[in-house]
């Protein structure tokens, strides 16, 4: 009986271990593509280092060189944000107030989401969406829960908090789920 026993052990120990590693592959099969991955001291390969081209009679139309695809678009020089949907149509544009800290050009994917948090200027936050980390700076989208919201007082400060309006952030934190693209422009 002894024999059967550690027969049947080692058999469901190796039957373990086999699903463990075919559900390690599975995940990692699935992760969009550089999720995750730092882009280059200058964004991703082949971003372009220049501000993208703008339509002067259409401020606030969807820049050339953006990207394809489903994707957010976000502009550090004009301060705002393009929701592109399939077919490379603009679903909403809107400002937003950046941190102190802007991230590098370049593309990205939504890393994490908290449905409400307080900010590192002080002030509670909802539908965080972030994407990146600057020199120990973490980088993303949220709204004020309240629009009369204050930072603190503390100018030192470094913040990664890209800031929109609370309908804005409701459409975004629709939007932008894990693995979304970010696209970072001038």
């Amino acid at each position: 009986m002894t024999g059967t026993s550690s027969g049947i052990v080692a058999g469901l120990t190796a039957a373990a271990i086999g699903t463990v590693g075919f559900l390690a592959y599975q995940a990692q099969a699935t992760v969009p593509a550089g999720l995750g991955a730092r882009p280059s001291a200058n964004g991703s390969p082949g971003a372009p280092a220049g501000k993208a081209p703008r339509d002067r009679r259409h401020p606030t139309a969807l820049p050339d060189g953006s990207g394809r695809g489903e994707r957010v678009v976000y502009s550090v020089d004009d301060d705002r944000v393009w929701l592109v949907g399939a077919g490379d149509r603009v679903l909403r544009t809107f400002r937003v107030r950046p941190g102190t800290v802007d991230p590098p050009v370049g593309t990205y994917w939504v890393t994490s989401r908290s449905h409400a948090v307080t900010g590192t200027d002080g002030i509670p936050i909802e539908h965080v969406v972030r994407f990146t980390t600057v020199d120990g700076v973490t980088i993303g989208f949220s709204a004020p829960v309240r629009s009369d919201a204050v930072p603190a007082a503390d100018a030192g400060t470094r913040t990664g908090g890209i800031r929109e309006t609370r309908p804005d952030g409701d459409a975004l934190w629709k939007f932008a789920t894990i693995g979304e693209r970010i696209v970072v422009i001038r």
